[in-house]
């Protein structure tokens, strides 16, 4: 019988090497899923395909030295934030080949949803708007990152963080008028 995911962390927290290859294969699809989104989020000439965003973002993990995943949402919130970062990196890297990036617009954060199902958006706008958020305030940072980057439902999010769907609710709201206003250049 397989072991589930919580077993398998245990295992790799206590040094197990082949731990990593077997969570791996229990949530790849999952982690594929979840770079396909971001990727359908990005430019549509983005060279990263899932496979590759997953890859990169498996080597970033097992590199990082982190092995204190708790569970399956743990893992899976620093796996999507393993690929924000893979895909900040490849947004800056094109960004320097066109020596400041002529042409980017910032999108609304209410526009964000649509755009990053229709078009691509300005992930290092985002991502600076993230990293000023979590400076304002870490939960609704880290509410806001699940459900945007991670594809976490509400009740997802409250049981990752640990908190109520109400306080799910409640931080992602104001997370997102604070990025919408960050992101539209106006103080919050």
């Amino acid at each position: 019988m397989a072991r589930d995911v919580t077993e398998i962390l245990a295992s790799l927290r206590s040094g197990d090497r082949g731990a990593m290859e077997e969570l791996m294969a229990i949530v790849y699809e999952e982690l594929r899923g979840l770079a396909g989104a971001f990727l359908r989020r990005e430019r549509a000439n983005h060279t990263l395909q899932p496979t590759a965003l997953v890859h990169e973002a498996y080597l970033r993990l097992v590199g990082s030295g982190e092995k204190e995943w708790l569970d399956r949402p743990h893992f899976l919130r620093c796996a999507a934030l393993v690929m924000r970062h893979v895909l900040v990196d490849s947004a800056l890297r094109r960004r320097r080949q066109k020596r400041g990036g002529a042409g980017r617009k910032q999108v609304p954060l209410e526009e964000v949803t649509v755009a990053f199902e229709e078009e691509h958006t300005d992930i290092v706008a985002l991502d600076k708007a993230m990293k000023k958020l979590a400076a304002f305030d870490e939960q609704k940072s880290r509410v806001a990152e699940l459900r945007f980057f991670g594809g976490l439902s509400i009740p997802e999010t409250a049981e990752a963080l640990g908190i109520s769907h109400a306080t799910v609710e409640l931080e992602w709201k104001v997370a997102r008028a604070w990025l919408h206003r960050e992101l539209a250049g106006t103080r919050p």
